[in-house]
């Protein structure tokens, strides 16, 4: 655990490359202080740029914040692996390279099932952990492109910002009113700035969606193996990874809680950024290894 401040927001800090194996990982750090360190693990096509330093910013007070681009996204190098399994497998590796010891999860999206697999993996690594938008393993509908809400979508001449909007938030004047300014958010920073993702990721990361959607194993056993408290949150109206499936993780998870967030979607906790930075740091900082704080 660090006790230097490196910088204090995602808009400023610096992109720095570590090599692990044979590849290079890109990330981010910054914040700082005596409490576990959080790992960020990022949405669908989401690199580091994506991450709202709304959300970032506030709780790298009095921790160290470290995003990552996993193989294949952003500057990292890499084939982007097909499996959440490979991308925890790499996550981990990253760590392992970083040096870190003993950390938090916030996983958003796909990042949530990734954080799933790294706990499974290496429970002694994770204390505890935020599972946002996200699903378990033989989850419901997760990330359907085919569905007519999300297709339409994607068939539109929307910018990429406005795409983003109407993916991330309830078709509602309140959330959409949020999302304009998550993504005025994301434009802080104006430099250093990571590639967005085409094809070939999206095709890949599709691929690790469907397989972690088809297991036909025991549904949610592997869940009930999670001892660590996990604080899971979803927005009621999200249409990529319905609330449902959050339910599933609350119901399953033998130590959670869960917190769902009205007139939202996907993106709730860059929409009520106040509220979930001020849940998730009462959580954090709870002495207690239950979900209640």
């Amino acid at each position: 655990m660090s006790t230097l401040t490196i910088v204090p927001s995602n808009i400023t800090a610096p992109t720095q490359f570590l090599q692990v194996k044979n590849e290079t990982c890109a990330y981010r750090r910054f914040g700082g202080g005596f409490a576990h360190p959080l790992v960020c693990l990022q949405h669908f096509t989401g690199n580091l740029d994506n991450w709202d330093p709304a959300v970032t910013d506030v709780l790298a007070s009095g921790r160290e914040v470290i995003l990552f681009d996993n193989a294949g996204v952003g500057r990292s190098t890499g084939k982007v692996p097909e499996t959440v399994e490979g991308m925890a497998a790499h996550a981990l590796a990253f760590m392992d390279a970083l040096g870190v010891e003993r950390v938090d999860l916030l996983g958003f999206s796909l990042g949530g099932m990734v954080a799933q697999e790294i706990a499974l993996a290496r429970p002694s690594l994770v204390r505890k952990m935020l599972l946002v938008g996200t699903a378990p393993e033989g989850g419901e509908e997760i990330m359907r492109m085919e569905k007519p809400a999300v297709k339409t979508i994607f068939a539109s001449n929307l910018t990429a910002s406005q795409r983003l909007v109407k993916l991330f938030f309830a078709p509602s004047a309140s959330s959409e009113s949020a999302g304009q300014a998550f993504t005025a958010r994301l434009t802080q920073r104006n430099q250093d700035r990571d590639p967005a993702s085409g094809r070939e990721v999206a095709k890949a990361q599709i691929a690790a969606f469907r397989a972690w959607e088809s297991f036909t194993g025991e549904h949610f056993a592997k869940l009930r193996k999670l001892s660590q408290a996990c604080l899971v949150v979803s927005g009621v109206f999200d249409i990529l990874i319905p609330v449902r499936n959050s339910y599933l993780l609350s119901e399953h998870l033998p130590n959670a809680v869960l917190l769902t967030y009205p007139d939202s979607g996907h993106g709730s906790l860059f929409q009520f950024h106040k509220s979930f930075t001020r849940q998730a740091a009462a959580f954090l900082a709870s002495d207690s290894q239950f979900a209640p704080y």
